[in-house]
């Protein structure tokens, strides 16, 4: 029996991993890192390993993320240089793109608006825009990120797509690379992220980005903390630029509770809930690389590592 390894530092998603694998991937040994039969796993399954626990696995072949992102393996820099793949599950998709949605009416039909106006009491209607007078812009254009853009341009707003290199996806204006970014900003009242983070992402959520949308736009960060920067969105909604964020991740999960979001006006805090692979649908699939591993087949998902995903 084929041993692997779960790490995380997350002690109750592990029991709930633990039971996955044993009833969706039963031909598996799945054991903790505290356990002896771990000096045994080919493969980890990981989410935010604690650091040095990598190094501790002499046989290990394959490092799985749990999730559709590989940027929490950076917790643990200790292991190996072996294979790295990741989750996808479409029900993930499905999950996103409801959350999105959600955003994008909370803002273009004003209910941030008019939820700041229940605590005082205040009766007052806001004029309403046809979608296709509210304009889009989504970050991200992978199998998240298009099925997004195509599910707001079909619900008639105007959408712009911008990704690393072109795209094409009807109803949707896209733009790639750096040449294309201003074009895809400009003047836009909602901006969507969900980027991988790379060293070329990290930090675009800044005053150079926000300073190009329209005055008081909003922006949805589903992609990774790590590109907020939290002082200029700050700045940007204490001088109107912004009028609001819906910010689902983090760079310290959970958020701790001191800190400057939690009261930040204009804000909406969600944890890290936007959307998840089902823990059947993680035990199915890296049971399956696991497997594929074992016989020499090529892996699924299999993160390229010059891009980061």
């Amino acid at each position: 029996m084929t041993t692997l390894v779960l790490l995380s530092k997350d002690h109750k998603l592990l029991a709930q991993l633990q039971a996955a694998f044993a009833e969706h991937a039963p031909s598996l040994q799945v054991v903790l890192a505290d356990d002896p039969a771990a000096a045994q796993a080919r493969v980890a399954a990981c989410w935010h390993p604690p650091a040095g626990s990598l190094a501790r696995l002499p046989n290990l072949r394959l490092v799985h993320s749990v999730a559709a992102g590989v940027d929490h393996l950076g917790s643990d820099t200790s292991g190996p240089v072996v294979p790295v793949c990741r989750v996808v599950d479409p029900d993930h998709r499905q999950g996103m793109t409801e959350y999105v949605r959600w955003t994008v009416l909370h803002f273009h039909r004003d209910f941030d608006r008019v939820i700041a106006q229940q605590r005082s009491r205040l009766w007052e209607r806001h004029p309403q825009r046809p979608a296709g007078q509210f304009k889009v812009g989504v970050m991200g254009l992978g199998s998240l990120g298009a099925a997004i853009a195509s599910d707001l341009a079909g619900a008639g707003y105007d959408v712009r797509g911008w990704a690393r290199s072109p795209r094409q996806l009807d109803g949707v204006a896209c733009h790639y690379a750096e040449v294309g970014f201003e074009g895809f900003v400009d003047g836009l009242d909602l901006l969507v992220n969900l980027l991988p983070l790379t060293d070329a992402t990290r930090g675009i959520l800044c005053s150079r980005t926000f300073d190009r949308l329209a005055r008081g736009a909003a922006i949805v960060n589903v992609g990774r903390g790590q590109h907020l920067c939290i002082d200029d969105l700050q700045l940007a909604l204490h001088s109107g630029q912004l009028r609001g964020a819906v910010l689902d991740v983090f760079e310290h999960e959970p958020l701790p509770a001191e800190h400057a979001l939690w009261h930040m006006p204009g804000v909406v805090i969600t944890p890290h809930m936007a959307s998840a692979a089902s823990h059947a649908c993680i035990a199915r699939q890296v049971a399956e690389n696991t497997r594929r591993l074992l016989s020499g087949e090529v892996l699924n998902n299999l993160v390229d590592p010059l891009l980061g995903y």
